[in-house]
């Protein structure tokens, strides 16, 4: 590789960065998004800005502050909140700021789902963001092409990894342990969920909902459990929906540590990707994907675009417009009924097919080449 040191570009040394996760920071747990930010730029010595998603109006001022004053070569946004936009926005207007944006979900048809009204503002929001860019950084290929579309000058794909993974040797002793600390016989058949249970009043779901409603359809099969990790306002409305019938058989284990995650993934058989064929759900990679198959775990998911385009037949391609559409439910229902463990196993295998495009390594050297070739490209500056 040549050593830019040699050519007069930027390197990772030389290179002024600053950055922020609008989804927060500072906290007692750090959270996805500041934890893929810290990781993609592992390679440089950025600054790194306190952001509280909370106070909206202080984050907006304090952004804005720092960038005025530190005048860097480029600013790194992880997520579009409308706090941080704004602040890079108007630091691009004012001071010349560049700054890169990474996201992985489609801002205005988001909006759209919950204040209709607002859809117009935050679609030239959103256009505004990757117009005014010095390039775009997608979770997934489909983010990446919205951006361009919007006028982003470059983008490239960081589809993330998986961020605590384990051994075959370490994953069969989480398994027994977790499922023991469940109460969950070795033997069983698990179906589970990882992810906030943010309840959504206009649509009234949140994660892990279809596996209750399923749970509710298939308790013949003796067998079979469910495991819901998470926790959140939708919480209580699965546990209003528990019946008698169905409580020896959920498990709905509140908020774990990030690090355990894997240790609970390891106790389950199949996962559930549930996504919206809109959008919104057909834009995203969730970014529990990578865990889920760095696990080896078969996902079950609607019929969106990234079940087709991975590579290996690791999922379960169920019908239905959304993970709420009664023929999504009626249809996972009926594979918790039927489905073999010679299935699983067979789908548990193709896993690794797509493991290469969640490489660690890989993403981070191509983000670093991205982010220098920003930092010197005179038409953004």
């Amino acid at each position: 590789m040549t050593d830019r040191r040699t050519t007069g570009r930027s390197t990772p040394s030389s290179a002024k960065i600053t950055a922020f996760a609008t989804q927060g920071s500072g906290g007692a747990e750090v959270l996805d998004d500041e934890l893929r930010l810290h990781t993609l730029l592992e390679r440089f010595a950025p600054s790194y800005l306190p952001f509280d998603r909370k106070n909206k109006l202080a984050s907006f001022v304090g952004v804005f502050r720092s960038l005025a004053r530190g005048r860097p070569d480029m600013v790194v946004m992880e997520g579009t909140g409308i706090a941080g936009g704004a602040a890079v926005l108007a630091a691009r207007a004012l001071y010349g700021t560049r700054y890169v944006l990474s996201s992985g979900d489609a801002v205005a048809p988001f909006v759209r789902r919950a204040q209709p009204a607002a859809y117009p503002l935050f679609l030239l929001y959103e256009w505004l963001l990757c117009r005014c860019s010095s390039g775009f950084v997608g979770w997934s290929p489909y983010t990446t092409g919205r951006a361009l579309t919007f006028g982003a000058p470059v983008a490239m794909t960081a589809p993330g990894w998986a961020p605590f993974p384990q051994d075959e040797a370490r994953a069969r002793d989480a398994r027994r342990t977790t499922r023991a600390e469940l109460g969950i016989p070795d033997d069983a058949l698990v179906f589970g969920i990882v992810g906030s249970l943010a309840w959504n009043r206009g649509v009234r779901y949140c994660y892990g909902l279809e596996l209750v409603r399923a749970l509710a359809l298939a308790t013949s099969r003796k067998d079979l459990f469910v495991v819901i990790v998470g926790d959140g306002a939708g919480r209580a409305e699965l546990e209003a929906l528990t019946t008698p019938a169905m409580q020896k058989k959920l498990r709905l284990t509140g908020r774990v540590p990030r690090a355990k995650v894997p240790d609970y993934l390891a106790a389950m058989d199949v996962v559930t990707l549930p996504q919206s064929v809109d959008a919104v759900g057909s834009f995203r990679y969730t970014t529990k994907l990578s865990e889920y198959l760095a696990a080896a775990l078969p996902v079950v998911t609607n019929q969106i675009p990234l079940a087709y385009d991975l590579p290996g037949d690791w999922s379960f391609r169920l019908p239905g417009t959304a993970p709420w559409d009664p023929a999504f439910i009626e249809s996972l229902a009926e594979l918790m009924r039927s489905v073999e463990r010679s299935e699983i196993e067979e789908r548990r295998a193709e896993t690794v097919r797509a493991l290469p495009l969640f490489a660690r390594a890989e993403q981070i050297e191509r983000f670093t080449q991205f982010v220098l070739d920003r930092c010197d490209d005179p038409a953004h500056r």
